[in-house]
């Protein structure tokens, strides 16, 4: 796979999994663009970089060799750079631009930022240096939220109503030639939640309904259980015995208020096995897409730059890159 198209609900990690994603592909030498189309600079604060322009600036150094390289992509800036690739007017552009229009002309027909947007991931994908040789090894784009992907990525459809024909439809073509190639991959981010798992199945069916290409589910935050199964389903029924978790308590060498921590502590295992048993049950949801999954573990320390190292190394032994 050449082009990563990264997406899952709000709330999910899909940033942290597209820049974890990005460092496990440039693993060994090879390089990666990652690449952020919302605006919200995510990219730049989970490298701890200032905020990125519009250009490609290398943010990150993989495993084992290789570059991360990381742009964000300006709705704006796109037009320019469009309006100077197919028009040659990049200078009239800029003084469009200072007029506010093309703020105007992408707001009005969104379906044209969207093309813009995609456009620049499709670009990368197949540029290539003066010997042939492709520039960057893969591409992750940081997509939009999974309510918003289909259309996000069906940019044919979108420019239907603008354009039959002329530059703006061959470019648009050109993006979808990409997106349905069988080098390009559409990854879910979810958590083991109703919403995030039912969000994901719908548009896992959305996309193969439009004949897009899924990749994989990367399942974030999964909680190991940390109690054997017999006393999980001890726990789920409130059956724990009390007694014998007090006795622990005591053995620990806590004996003040042993009889009210032990009572805590059997709440919290039935809220670990009510936890447990939603994550089991929304898995089986997920294994009916059938594609290949990925699971992230759940850091107890929250996630920084060596949590995406170590979201990177899973990934990778994992085979998702």
């Amino acid at each position: 796979m050449r082009l990563h198209v990264v997406t899952g609900k709000g709330g999910t990690g899909k940033t942290t999994v597209a820049a974890s994603l990005a460092l496990a592909l440039a693993a060994g030498g090879r390089k990666v663009l990652l690449i952020e189309v919302e605006g919200r600079q995510g990219i730049a604060q989970l490298f701890d970089c200032p905020p990125l322009p519009y250009e490609e600036r290398k943010v990150a150094v993989a495993p084992d060799g290789g570059d991360v390289f990381a742009l964000a992509v300006d709705p704006e800036e796109a037009m320019l750079e469009y309006l100077e690739m197919f028009y040659n007017l990049r200078r009239a552009g800029k003084a469009l631009n200072r007029l506010g229009l093309i703020d105007f002309a992408t707001t009005i027909a969104p379906g044209l930022r969207d093309v813009l947007l995609t456009g620049k991931a499709s670009e990368a994908v197949r540029r290539k240096d003066k010997k042939g040789r492709f520039i960057y090894d893969a591409v992750v784009m940081d997509a939009p939220p999974t309510g918003r992907i289909s259309r996000f990525l069906n940019v044919n459809a979108e420019v239907a109503g603008l354009a039959k024909m002329g530059p703006i439809r061959h470019h648009a073509d050109t993006v979808m030639k990409v997106l349905r190639s069988p080098e390009t991959a559409v990854h879910f981010v979810t958590l083991l939640e109703e919403m995030p798992v039912q969000e994901t199945v719908d548009g896992i069916a959305d996309l193969r309904t439009l004949g897009l290409p899924v990749g994989g589910l990367m399942v974030n935050m999964v909680r190991q259980p940390i109690l054997p199964e017999g006393d999980l389903a001890a726990a789920l029924a409130g059956e724990l015995d009390i007694e014998a978790i007090r006795m622990g308590v005591k053995a620990a060498g806590v004996e003040d208020d042993a009889a009210e921590i032990a009572q805590a502590l059997a709440a919290e295992a039935s809220d670990h096995a009510r936890r447990s048993m939603l994550q089991e049950r929304e898995l089986a949801r997920l294994a009916d897409a059938d594609v290949p999954r990925y699971e992230l573990p759940l850091l107890s320390d929250g996630m920084d730059l060596a949590g995406l190292y170590e979201f990177a190394e899973e990934l990778g032994r994992q085979g998702a890159a």
